[in-house]
């Protein structure tokens, strides 16, 4: 059975994007080494990835116009299978995807059929609607130092109260702190 898990990089208030769609200028205080190699170890483990609508645009137009040094990275980000969750996407042109208008149903599907890892980038609106159906089996979050002050919060309002365990957290050498919780 495959486990779903969220994966963010969020300001000290909770913050996963700026005002405007992609402003992740704040992933620059934590990005290294360290969270390279996290990132290549998690893709990895992955069978598949879950992306609600903006974040799939946006992914998608980023990674398959990837430079070359973001190498292997890029080469999981654009292999992987794909899942867009979306009412309104009419293509799902990125390489291995494919569109779904009922996230809820489908992930929950998706999670018996599977060995492997499915990851949650990013969105937010989806991650809301994946958390009150009780889905994620787990949260990582890499906590940027800093208030951004305003933006996009990635735990929207009228998610289920809740209780996490803490079974890991580290310290990175840019001044993040990794966090993996998993549900009670």
């Amino acid at each position: 059975m495959r486990k779903l898990i969220m994966w963010n990089v969020i300001t000290l208030d909770g913050y996963f994007e700026g005002e405007t769609n992609w402003d992740l200028s704040f992933h620059g205080l934590v990005w290294g080494k360290e969270l390279e190699e996290l990132s290549l170890k998690q893709l990895r483990s992955a069978d598949m990835l879950v992306f609600g609508a903006t974040t799939y645009l946006g992914m998608a137009n980023y990674w398959t116009n990837a430079k070359e040094d973001e190498g292997e990275v890029a080469k999981f980000m654009n292999e992987l299978p794909k899942i867009a969750c979306s009412s309104t996407l009419k293509n799902a042109d990125w390489n291995n995807s494919r569109i779904t208008k009922d996230a809820v149903n489908e992930v929950s599907k998706l999670k018996k059929e599977g060995n492997g890892d499915m990851y949650v980038f990013g969105s937010g609106i989806l991650s809301a609607s994946l958390m009150k159906a009780n889905l994620f089996d787990e949260y990582r979050l890499c906590i940027a130092p800093v208030f951004l002050g305003k933006g996009r919060h990635l735990f929207l309002e009228g998610i289920p109260n809740q209780k996490l365990n803490l079974i890991e957290s580290k310290p990175l050498s840019t001044g993040g702190t990794l966090m993996t919780l998993i549900p009670k």
